[in-house]
Protein backbone atom coordinates (compact mmCIF):
# COMPACT_ATOMS: atom_id res chain seq x y z
CA UNK A 1 0.00 0.00 0.00
CA UNK A 2 1.45 3.45 -0.89
CA UNK A 3 2.55 5.66 1.98
CA UNK A 4 0.07 8.38 0.92
CA UNK A 5 -2.82 6.10 1.90
CA UNK A 6 -1.79 6.46 5.53
CA UNK A 7 -1.98 10.24 5.45
CA UNK A 8 -5.05 11.16 7.50
CA UNK A 9 -4.59 14.92 7.16
CA UNK A 10 -7.68 16.56 5.79
CA UNK A 11 -6.90 19.22 3.16
CA UNK A 12 -9.46 21.51 4.83
CA UNK A 13 -7.09 21.86 7.80
CA UNK A 14 -4.84 24.27 5.90
CA UNK A 15 -7.82 26.41 4.95
CA UNK A 16 -9.08 26.41 8.53
CA UNK A 17 -5.64 27.37 9.85
CA UNK A 18 -5.51 30.25 7.36
CA UNK A 19 -9.02 31.30 8.37
CA UNK A 20 -8.07 31.22 12.07
CA UNK A 21 -4.80 33.13 11.64
CA UNK A 22 -6.42 35.65 9.32
CA UNK A 23 -9.14 36.28 11.90
CA UNK A 24 -6.59 36.68 14.69
CA UNK A 25 -4.47 39.13 12.65
CA UNK A 26 -7.25 41.22 11.12
CA UNK A 27 -9.84 41.35 13.90
CA UNK A 28 -7.45 41.18 16.90
CA UNK A 29 -9.89 39.25 19.13
CA UNK A 30 -6.96 38.48 21.47
CA UNK A 31 -7.25 42.03 22.81
CA UNK A 32 -10.43 40.92 24.57
CA UNK A 33 -9.30 39.56 27.97
CA UNK A 34 -12.46 37.42 28.15
CA UNK A 35 -11.87 35.70 24.79
CA UNK A 36 -12.90 32.04 24.73
CA UNK A 37 -12.57 29.30 22.18
CA UNK A 38 -16.35 29.51 21.79
CA UNK A 39 -16.03 33.18 20.72
CA UNK A 40 -13.44 32.30 18.10
CA UNK A 41 -15.44 29.28 16.96
CA UNK A 42 -18.54 31.40 16.45
CA UNK A 43 -16.63 34.10 14.58
CA UNK A 44 -14.89 31.81 12.09
CA UNK A 45 -17.65 29.20 11.93
CA UNK A 46 -15.56 26.19 12.89
CA UNK A 47 -17.09 23.96 15.60
CA UNK A 48 -15.36 24.25 18.98
CA UNK A 49 -14.20 20.64 19.01
CA UNK A 50 -12.67 20.91 15.51
CA UNK A 51 -11.06 24.23 16.37
CA UNK A 52 -9.57 22.80 19.54
CA UNK A 53 -8.17 19.80 17.66
CA UNK A 54 -6.80 22.07 14.95
CA UNK A 55 -4.94 24.26 17.45
CA UNK A 56 -3.76 21.31 19.55
CA UNK A 57 -2.69 18.93 16.80
CA UNK A 58 -1.82 21.11 13.82
CA UNK A 59 -0.34 24.10 15.65
CA UNK A 60 0.89 22.08 18.65
CA UNK A 61 -0.49 24.60 21.15
CA UNK A 62 -3.28 24.89 23.65
CA UNK A 63 -5.90 27.54 22.94
CA UNK A 64 -4.70 30.01 25.56
CA UNK A 65 -1.04 29.60 24.56
CA UNK A 66 -2.10 30.27 20.97
CA UNK A 67 -4.01 33.41 21.99
CA UNK A 68 -1.24 34.55 24.32
CA UNK A 69 1.32 34.37 21.51
CA UNK A 70 -0.69 37.06 19.69
CA UNK A 71 -1.00 39.07 22.89
CA UNK A 72 2.74 38.88 23.53
CA UNK A 73 3.56 39.98 19.98
CA UNK A 74 1.19 42.90 20.40
CA UNK A 75 2.82 43.80 23.73
CA UNK A 76 6.30 43.51 22.20
CA UNK A 77 5.25 46.00 19.51
CA UNK A 78 4.00 48.41 22.18
CA UNK A 79 7.14 47.94 24.28
CA UNK A 80 9.39 48.65 21.29
CA UNK A 81 7.36 51.64 20.06
CA UNK A 82 9.22 54.80 21.09
CA UNK A 83 5.94 56.75 21.13
CA UNK A 84 4.72 54.38 23.88
CA UNK A 85 7.76 54.66 26.18
CA UNK A 86 5.89 56.61 28.88
CA UNK A 87 3.28 53.89 29.22
CA UNK A 88 3.69 51.50 32.11
CA UNK A 89 4.06 47.76 31.74
CA UNK A 90 0.72 47.45 33.53
CA UNK A 91 -1.03 49.64 30.92
CA UNK A 92 0.56 47.64 28.13
CA UNK A 93 -0.45 44.29 29.57
CA UNK A 94 -4.08 45.36 29.88
CA UNK A 95 -4.07 46.84 26.38
CA UNK A 96 -2.64 43.55 25.07
CA UNK A 97 -5.57 41.52 26.38
CA UNK A 98 -4.13 40.19 29.62
CA UNK A 99 -6.02 40.70 32.85
CA UNK A 100 -3.29 39.97 35.36
CA UNK A 101 0.34 40.94 35.76
CA UNK A 102 1.40 37.43 36.78
CA UNK A 103 -0.16 35.74 33.73
CA UNK A 104 1.38 38.41 31.47
CA UNK A 105 4.85 38.02 32.99
CA UNK A 106 4.66 34.23 32.83
CA UNK A 107 3.48 34.20 29.20
CA UNK A 108 5.96 36.90 28.19
CA UNK A 109 8.90 35.08 29.71
CA UNK A 110 7.76 31.78 28.18
CA UNK A 111 7.57 33.38 24.72
CA UNK A 112 10.66 35.62 24.86
CA UNK A 113 12.91 34.21 27.57
CA UNK A 114 12.94 37.53 29.42
CA UNK A 115 10.66 39.76 31.45
CA UNK A 116 8.75 42.67 29.87
CA UNK A 117 10.83 45.18 31.85
CA UNK A 118 14.14 43.70 30.70
CA UNK A 119 12.83 43.41 27.15
CA UNK A 120 12.03 47.13 27.12
CA UNK A 121 15.30 48.03 28.85
CA UNK A 122 17.34 46.04 26.31
CA UNK A 123 15.57 47.86 23.47
CA UNK A 124 16.51 51.23 24.96
CA UNK A 125 20.16 50.18 25.34
CA UNK A 126 20.45 49.17 21.67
Amino acid sequence: MPLEDFNTEVPQDDGDIKKLKNYMQKDSPFLNPSLTIQNVSDAIEIPVRELSLLINHKLNQHFYDFVNSYRINYAKNLLSDTTQKKRTILEILYDSGFNSKSSFNTAFKKETGTTPSLYRKNLIIK
